[in-house]
């Protein structure tokens, strides 16, 4: 039931819409006012009465509900207590009706969003600042899916550009085949690395890697025979750490799949006006000081993310006819976006504004940013696996006759550091730190998922009669996990909404530390029969919302641990 909905039916103001009501109506923060309430300072002005006068003439005029309990004027707000029994048994019957589809709705019906992100580099490692990336990406892409959005996951593969032609060089130099098949991408970094380091003291070798990935655009084939071969070798690794993150694109077109589709965009810029010259290049300028100008063909005629970014957008758009296109990238890119975005607006097209540029912050490491140039990366293989063994260590401590203890390792270790990238805000820069992201203790995966593990072991414990005493979840601390376990809709909508992937994880935490409060004080299994059935209901309803909320974050759940 929708309550506020309820309570708005059950309010008349001369004036004033059942809608505007619904939205003023707010949850109340201190439950000793109430589960709801209706500020009246907005009317004051209108009716020309204090808002505690109003709230006590509307208290007097509020039609009765059963659902409702107690109505209160308190200093301006009127406050509204719900039927808490009632309201139990309605979520619960609700919950454990809809299983892993509660939450879940059809309001995206039609509606096509595409996200792109990742977006790996090839023949570069896939390092922890691309793991906050695809961690944002993959969990929106689940959470609009949820909603009933058709979602298109997009790997933009940074697949193109003067580093191929570097690694050419390097692997024609230093290189050795059977090495790096068996080294993969590491192998790759290295001779990398040592092409900047030998670049710094003899400049001619840039020209040379110009000249190389020149042969690739010339569609020279040893050059491109190389080039699909780095491809290769990087989204076999890759895709190692997609499968243990369980995330998956339904597209991988690169900036190379967009290199004959940037000619139509530009020949249209140039029909209207847009695309003028400045200093040789090709550019389009905005009005006043708004923005420096977007470069999009440089004197030489190569073309750059921005043109590609353009043919991408009028892709996306033709073929899948998005509601919203979002890009998950970091807010260095902010300038970019906002160029590319306005371009589309000034060539006359009205969906220039359902892109989004979802911005989120960087991850450095203690000691400085990370550069694959240097070497000086964290590999999301490496971090992935240090926390499943940990997680294995601990395991081993307290519960070593567990079984299956290297699956759950590898369950709450991959848990550990997706929960950690999706904690903050996306928009918060994060310093990476092993022992920080490996904590097992405090509001952590490892920390809802022995939430989850202990709802599981208290059902195994003991069967659910028929005899449900629902008055037995009229406590405080039971009515606390009721009122979160009915917002599971609400937290997905307003991750959505706000591209927020941490509003999930603030409502799982909180869901988990009522439910542990609810557990110490309340007897579960040893309580009459009418009690431990409601009781049991409540813990099987929180262990489903825990389950569904971590499944849209991209964690498991072990029953055991």
């Amino acid at each position: 039931m929708d309550y506020k909905k309820l309570i708005a039916e059950l309010i008349d103001i001369n004036g004033v819409s059942k809608d505007e009501l619904y939205e003023l109506i707010t949850l109340s923060k201190d439950a000793n006012n109430g589960d709801y309430a209706l500020p009246c300072f907005k009317f004051a002005k209108t009716m020309r009465k204090s808002p505690a006068l109003i709230a006590q003439e509307l208290k007097n005029s509020v039609r009765q509900d059963d659902n409702i309990k107690i109505v209160e004027a308190v200093n301006g707000y009127l406050n509204f207590t719900i039927d808490k029994v009632a309201f139990a048994k309605r979520t619960l019957d609700e919950v454990l009706r809809e299983g892993d589809s509660y939450g879940a709705s059809d309001e995206g019906n039609g509606k096509t969003v595409c996200i792109d992100y990742s977006s790996v580099n090839i023949a570069k490692p896939f390092h922890i600042g691309h793991l906050l990336n695809t961690s944002i990406g993959a969990s929106l892409y689940r959470t609009f899916n949820k909603l009933g959005y058709k979602t298109v996951g997009i790997n933009h593969l940074g697949d193109w550009g003067t580093q191929f032609g570097k690694l050419i060089s390097a692997y024609k130099r230093w290189g050795d085949k059977e090495d790096i098949e068996k080294r993969g991408v590491d192998g790759l970094l290295e001779i990398y690395v040592k092409f900047h380091e030998e670049a710094e003291k003899d400049e001619s070798l840039n020209d040379e890697a110009r000249r190389y990935f020149k042969n690739i655009e010339d569609g020279d084939e040893e050059a491109l025979e190389l080039f699909r071969w780095f491809k290769e070798i990087t989204m076999k690794e890759v895709m190692k750490v997609y499968d243990r993150l369980h995330v998956s694109f339904d597209s991988y077109n690169g900036e190379a799949f967009y290199n004959d589709k940037m000619a139509p965009v530009l020949d249209e810029l140039e029909e209207k006006g847009l695309l003028v010259l400045s200093e040789g290049a090709k550019v389009v300028k905005f009005d006043g000081d708004e923005m420096p100008p977007c470069l999009l063909v440089r004197q030489d005629g190569a073309t750059l993310y921005a043109t590609r970014d353009m043919a991408a957008a009028f892709y996306r758009k033709r073929n899948y006819d998005f509601y919203k296109s979002l890009y998950v990238v970091a807010y260095q890119q902010n300038l970019h976006f906002r160029q590319v975005f306005k371009v589309v607006e000034m060539m006359g097209y009205d969906w220039a504004k359902d892109m989004v540029h979802v911005a989120h912050g960087m991850v450095s490491l203690e000691e400085g940013a990370m550069s694959s140039r240097h070497g000086k990366v964290v590999f999301v293989k490496d971090v992935l696996d240090t926390a499943v063994k940990k997680a294995l260590k601990v395991i081993e401590e307290k519960n070593p006759n567990l079984e299956g203890k290297e699956d759950i390792a590898e369950k709450v270790g991959v848990g550990a550091v997706v929960f950690a990238m999706l904690a903050s805000g996306r928009i918060k820069d994060i310093v990476f730190d092993y022992d920080k992201v490996l904590a097992f203790e405090g509001e952590t995966a490892p920390y809802v998922q022995y939430t989850y593990a202990r709802c599981c072991s208290l059902i195994e414990k003991a069967s659910i009669g028929d005899n449900v005493d629902y008055s037995a979840l009229d406590d405080p601390s039971a009515h606390e996990i009721v009122k979160l376990i009915s917002r599971l809709k609400d937290s997905y909508r307003e991750a959505v909404r706000r591209y927020e992937p941490s509003v999930m994880v603030r409502h799982v935490i909180d869901l988990s530390k009522a439910f542990n409060k609810f557990y110490f004080e309340s007897r579960i299994i040893g309580a009459e029969e009418g009690v431990k059935n409601a009781r049991l209901l409540l813990v099987k309803a929180t262990k489903q919302v825990i389950k569904n909320e971590l499944e849209l974050l991209g964690i498991e759940c072990p029953e055991h641990m």
